[in-house]
């Protein structure tokens, strides 16, 4: 049975969202659109028109979307600073909720929204779409088969060039004080700790702004991070780079293992394994092909139908909103560590917020 959906935000992302996203799934019956949700109403009547939805099921009010539309959840696409208000209305109106990343625009904000959720009964996940991308799941699938053997290091390389005033899509990117590690590095963080196998334990970063970059913000850092289970990694991210080498979708991520290596590299993964040769030496390029994995959904294509899934009494999303909080923590963690140059216990840093 289809499931009824109120899509709050049609902004840049919102748009493919409308177009892309919920399109898809409404193609296929997973969901019905029965509302929409922007302040902007050309906004209003482009997502209208990509989900076929009369005028009045299309909102500027959210708190009246809400009272008026009998729904099973929503889909939560506004800027993080306005995730909570959204999230509040959603569980007053017993709703189920889809957001977008990060949780919130700070860490108390992420922890209070999580505290809510499950004071509410209620089912809660986070769009990580990077982690549910073709490339990465290859990858992912590739690590959990223990073939690697035991991780011992995760490296994880963004180079975009987004250096420009509004070459990132939104203005609010470019007036924040962290848009590398709040849009950006909140996927590769992610990614990084799901090939790891732990929560993090400490983190380390080092943040800065080019003078080329038209940002008020940091666009550029280096991460480093250890896991309980003893992995180490290292993140390396611009979105002011020269030529984007590694943009968003064609990043380079190599995982370490005892028994082998396995690397992503503009969506193409190659493993290579340990032999017995003296001093062996190996070339990136010239390992094993693996071929991507093939199925008819991904990133939130695919997010959407899963959550569906777990409201139908399938399997929990890995990143439900108490599960998420770890990659919050990592952004903030790698924020707090900027700014005072000290190695944050990210644990700690939880604690401390909650």
């Amino acid at each position: 049975m289809k499931q009824r959906v109120i899509h709050v935000g049609i902004g840049v992302f919102g748009r493919r969202w409308c177009s892309e996203f919920l399109k898809t799934n409404v193609a296929d019956g997973t969901i019905e659109v029965v509302a929409i949700v922007d302040l902007n109403p050309e906004a209003l009547a482009f997502g209208a028109a990509q989900l076929g939805l009369p005028a009045e099921r299309c909102y500027q009010d959210a708190a009246k979307a809400f009272a008026e539309v009998k729904a099973d959840f929503c889909t939560v696409v506004v800027t993080p600073a306005h995730h909570e208000a959204i999230i509040d209305l959603a569980l007053a109106h017993g709703l189920d909720i889809l957001c977008e990343k990060p949780i919130a625009d700070t860490m108390a904000a992420s922890l209070r929204i999580a505290r809510k959720v499950e004071a509410a009964g209620r089912k809660m996940a986070v769009t990580m779409s990077h982690r549910f991308d073709q490339d990465k799941t290859t990858l992912r699938r590739i690590v959990r088969s223990g073939i690697l053997g035991k991780i011992n290091h995760v490296s994880l390389r963004f180079l975009g060039d987004m250096r420009q005033h509004m070459a990132w899509s939104s203005l609010f990117r470019h007036q924040m004080a962290d848009p590398l590690l709040i849009e950006g590095a909140i996927h590769h963080l992610d990614i990084i700790a799901d090939f790891a196998g732990a929560p993090c334990r400490t983190v380390y970063a080092n943040t800065w702004k080019p003078s080329w970059a038209e940002y008020a913000g940091d666009t550029d850092g280096i991460v480093t991070m250890e896991f309980e289970n003893g992995v180490r990694a290292l993140y390396e991210g611009s979105c002011a780079h020269s030529t984007g080498l590694n943009t968003f979708y064609k990043e380079y991520i190599r995982v370490d293992g005892e028994h082998g290596s396995a690397i992503l590299h503009h969506r193409d993964v190659e493993v290579f394994m340990r032999q017995d040769i003296w001093r062996q030496q190996s070339r990136e390029g010239t390992g094993q092909k693996v071929p991507l994995l093939e199925q008819r959904k991904w990133i939130n294509n695919w997010l959407i139908e899963l959550f569906c899934q777990w409201r139908d009494g399938g399997p929990a999303l890995e990143t439900q909103v108490a599960a998420n909080v770890q990659a919050s923590a990592l952004v903030f963690g790698a924020i707090e560590s900027s700014r005072s140059g000290k190695v944050v216990e990210l644990q700690e840093l939880l604690a401390q917020a909650a």
